[in-house]
């Protein structure tokens, strides 16, 4: 069995799921990744079984499944700095008075609510014969509190790195202990402005919170190679921590050469950059090494589009980039492939 093919939701926050659920049943998924915002899944409502049983029949009438859903606008403001720009992608009750330290203690609350929720809508999943499961993840940012120290000017000591680090595990081990008590999967994709943005920092926040066993990855090749990480290392690296699987293009290096990497305060489209986001097949990533890599680890979870590109149709692009996802996807082989060779086998 192949792996199934998702959709993400997050960027499809504008259309009813009634809408989106059709548009990707007829675009060939097998299932959506439900983003935390829109009407698409609701964390508040998931103490009501009713809710849960009319998503489930929802999904079910365009023949759809559902593997994992992302909180990933509420975990950012778990550990950042709070601004203005907060306001605008966070629930008016996590917002409050926009108090920072408040937002940050809503947050954490919601994302435990997040991990009961998820658990509850697992377990109203209506049970079909023969269907592989997975465990139950939760998709989403974490924040930080040193992104602005990227650049190390004036200069940043180790020391004040390892107290953002110190900071990330304080607010984020209740969390991850909650997800531990209901049986759920933090995923976290690694994405500059989180705690964890290459191979180098996500090793850290690993460590940072003694490496919990919730605590894992949500792999997503554009976020590390424009920035020179080198993607695929990072799959065996994490091997046992991959916990869902984003499929999303970058192209790097297609630029005027007037913006670098940190994007010179450009636009996405701007035709300065020296990277942007790409629909699937149309940027500078190998997904057959990623493929490889994937089952090599024994990864058998779903891939999900992460739907990105400031140039194309999106419906255009989601089509498209859901036929690539199936023609670049493939099983491992069960046996030596000079088995035959072998008399015994033959």
């Amino acid at each position: 069995m192949a792996r199934p093919v998702t959709l993400f939701t997050g960027q499809w926050a504008d259309l009813p799921l009634e809408k989106l659920a059709k548009a990707a049943a007829d675009m060939g998924y097998d299932g959506l990744e439900l983003a935390c915002w829109g009407d698409h899944f609701d964390v508040a409502q998931a103490g009501h079984p009713q809710y849960l049983k009319e998503k489930w029949e929802l999904l079910a009438d365009h023949k759809l499944n559902c593997f994992a859903i992302s909180n990933h606008l509420v975990g950012q403001a778990v550990c950042d700095p709070i601004d203005a720009r907060h306001e605008a992608i966070l629930p008016a009750e996590v917002w409050g008075d926009g108090d920072p330290e408040g937002v940050r203690t809503r947050s954490a609350r919601e994302m435990i609510e997040t991990g009961k929720a998820c658990r509850a809508f697992f377990d109203a999943k209506p049970a079909a014969a023969g269907e592989v499961s997975f465990p139950a993840v939760v998709n989403g940012f974490t924040g930080s509190s040193i992104w602005s120290a990227l650049y190390a000017f004036p200069p940043t000591s180790q020391e004040y790195l390892d107290r953002g680090f110190a900071d990330f595990a304080k607010r984020w081990t209740p969390i991850l202990d909650a997800f531990d008590a209901v049986n759920v999967n933090f995923a976290l994709e690694v994405h500059p402005t989180e705690i964890a943005f290459d191979t180098a920092s996500a090793e850290r926040a690993l460590a940072a919170l003694s490496n919990h066993p919730r605590f894992g990855f949500n792999y997503d090749p554009s976020h590390l190679g424009y920035q020179g990480v080198d993607y695929v290392a990072f799959i065996r690296k994490f091997a046992d921590r991959i916990f869902h699987v984003h499929m999303k293009d970058v192209w790097w290096g297609h630029g005027n050469g007037e913006a670098g990497v940190f994007g010179g305060h450009t636009d996405f489209g701007d035709p300065r950059r020296h990277w942007d986001f790409r629909s699937l097949g149309h940027g500078d990533i190998c997904f057959e090494e990623i493929i490889v890599a994937l089952n090599d680890i024994g990864y058998a979870g779903p891939l999900s589009v992460e739907w990105e590109d400031i140039r194309m149709d999106r419906f255009y692009g989601a089509e498209e980039a859901c036929r690539f996802v199936r023609g670049v996807d493939f099983k491992p082989n069960k046996a030596a492939f000079d088995a035959a060779f072998n008399r015994k086998n033959q």
